[in-house]
C-alpha cells in the first residue's frame, strides 16, 4: 500500500470508526463484541481498499460488513440454549441516552435491531438501509413496524406514525 493510499484508509478508518461500531452495538448488545466486529470489519476494507478506495463512501461499505457480520452473529447467539441467555443480564451502555431503551432493543431480532439502529441511531433512510441489508423497502419497512410494536409494548408506550 502506497502513502497516499494508507493516510486515505486511515481517515476512513478514524472519522468511520465509531459510528459502525455503535451502530454494531445496537444490534449485539455488547461493546466488546461490537468492536471486535467493527474492526473486522475495517480490516476487510483494508484488504480491499484496492478496489473500494474508489467508491464515493468507502466507510458505508466497511457499515454493510459489518451490519451483516452482527446479524449473522446475533443469529449464532441466539442459537444457544435458552437457560445461557437469561443468565446473562440485559446490556446497558452508559452512552444510550436511554438504557431502558437499549434492554428493549435487546430483545428484538437481528434483522430488526439492525434496522432500528440504523433507522433511528444513524438516520439512515429506508432506500439505503435496504441497500445495507440488502433487503426491499418493503421489507425494511415491515421490520421496523414490527420492531415499533414490540419497542411499544416492552416500553409501555403507544405506536405511533408509520415509516414512510
Amino acid at each position: 500500500m502506497q502513502r497516499d493510499e494508507q493516510r486515505d484508509y486511515e481517515w476512513v478508518y478514524r472519522n468511520g470508526f465509531t459510528s459502525v461500531a455503535r451502530t454494531v452495538f445496537l444490534i449485539v448488545g455488547s461493546r466488546a463484541v461490537a468492536e471486535e466486529i467493527a474492526q473486522d470489519a475495517f480490516l476487510k476494507l483494508l484488504q480491499k481498499w484496492s478496489s473500494v478506495s474508489d467508491y464515493e463512501r468507502p466507510e458505508a461499505w466497511a457499515r454493510k460488513v459489518a451490519v451483516r457480520m452482527a446479524v449473522r452473529y446475533v443469529g449464532r447467539e441466539r442459537s444457544r440454549p435458552q437457560r445461557e441467555r437469561r443468565a446473562q443480564p440485559a446490556p446497558v451502555d452508559p452512552t444510550l441516552p436511554d438504557p431502558d431503551v437499549a434492554r428493549a432493543v435487546a430483545t428484538l431480532a437481528p434483522m430488526q435491531r439492525a434496522a432500528v439502529a440504523l433507522y433511528y441511531w444513524e438516520d439512515r433512510p429506508v432506500l439505503e438501509i435496504a441497500r445495507i441489508l440488502q433487503v426491499s423497502e418493503s421489507t425494511v419497512k415491515q421490520h421496523l413496524h414490527r420492531a415499533r410494536a414490540r419497542l411499544a409494548q416492552t416500553l409501555g408506550e403507544e405506536v405511533t406514525g408509520d415509516v414512510r
